[in-house]
């Protein structure tokens, strides 16, 4: 997928894996109808997303979790270790905080509920396309969770403690970035950075990419522009 980055497309390319027609139909009507993106690839099971994905290098998939052969966090855990440069939000029926923390840790970008609104789904991957986050509106507290109500770090009140370096690479990791990546986006070496994601969770007394996503959230990190 290296081609990639010399290719400007108007429109941000979506695979869709979704293992029920119907569904994958209603989504696709409901993406091209948007001026500024396209379906250009669909896969009914986790393998055949992973395998689309390297061969449509698309801007992002649309994954759906419970799908035969591999369900979706596989394939986005799949996809993360292959390295492909592109954006997963999740697609499910599944509000479970013990779901919901899975998918963080899988490096997924976001998640939006099936029984959401049309618009909701389009505003996702709007969201995730322009290199934010997002998290449906009705799991964000699912996301935060009792941790977020017991923690003073969480709740932000040592957020004076973080450098202004601290609190950007811990942003980009909430976002889905990987050390490689911020490295490169913000013209450090990777043990710097490395450094960086280590004192900033020592200083918060957080210990996983889970814990980074829910500070992201209380700082109102992903709905920056």
């Amino acid at each position: 997928c290296g081609e990639k980055q010399n290719r400007m497309s108007a429109k941000l390319r979506i695979l869709i894996a979704e293992d029920h027609q119907t569904v994958r139909e209603g989504i696709k009507l409901l993406v091209n109808a948007q001026v500024d993106m396209e379906i250009v690839g669909e896969a009914s099971d986790g393998e055949i997303a992973v395998q689309e994905a390297e061969r449509l290098c698309p801007d992002m998939v649309v994954m759906d979790i419970s799908m035969p052969n591999m369900n979706g966090l596989k394939a986005t855990k799949r996809l993360r270790s292959i390295g492909i440069d592109l954006k997963i939000l999740i697609l499910t029926r599944h509000t479970d905080d013990g779901y919901l923390q899975q998918l963080i840790s899988a490096g997924a970008n976001g998640y939006v509920l099936k029984q959401s609104a049309p618009d909701e789904l389009i505003n996702a991957i709007r969201t995730i396309g322009s290199g934010n986050a997002y998290v449906d509106p009705s799991l964000q507290g699912k996301v935060l969770g009792s941790y977020a109500a017991r923690s003073s770090s969480l709740r932000g009140e040592n957020k004076s403690d973080l450098t202004d370096r601290e609190s950007e690479v811990l942003r980009l990791i909430a976002l889905g970035y990987s050390n490689k990546e911020i490295a490169e986006r913000i013209d450090l070496s990777i043990k710097t950075v490395e450094a960086h994601k280590a004192n900033s969770m020592r200083k918060l007394g957080i210990s996983s990419r889970t814990d980074i996503v829910r500070y992201a959230i209380l700082q109102n990190w992903l709905q920056d522009n």
